[in-house]
């Protein structure tokens, strides 16, 4: 083998080597991307989900409320702080279902938005 056939055998090679190493890396960033946005779809599958187990808890409660009697729904005054009212009625749901106790039991004082920063 000549010298300039060694000096082109040995480019050839560390050419190769650098391709298979940025093929390498670009896979690695992709697999990362993937698992980025899969995560992103499944929070929002999730909250979603969330979302359609509180309108159906909210659907229940109103029912339950056109079968209870008058006397057993608890009344007073309920202040909403940058709050509107439909908000509101998933929030009652919710705590509803999640404490096992009827809504007609529970009594909210007030419902306040909190600013997350």
């Amino acid at each position: 083998m000549t010298e300039f056939e060694s000096i082109l055998v040995s480019l050839f090679s560390g050419a190769l080597v650098i391709i298979v190493i940025s093929f390498m890396f670009f896979a690695v960033k992709i697999s990362s991307i993937v698992k980025i946005l899969s995560e992103f779809l499944y929070n929002i599958n999730l909250t979603s989900i969330k979302n359609a187990d509180a309108k159906d808890e909210i659907a229940t409660v109103s029912n339950a409320a056109e079968d209870t009697n008058v006397n057993d729904i608890s009344t007073g005054d309920l202040k909403l702080i940058n709050v509107d009212e439909e908000t509101a009625a998933f929030i009652m749901a919710i705590v509803s279902h999640e404490t096992q106790i009827s809504l007609s039991k529970l009594i909210f004082k007030s419902i306040k938005a909190i600013e997350e920063s």
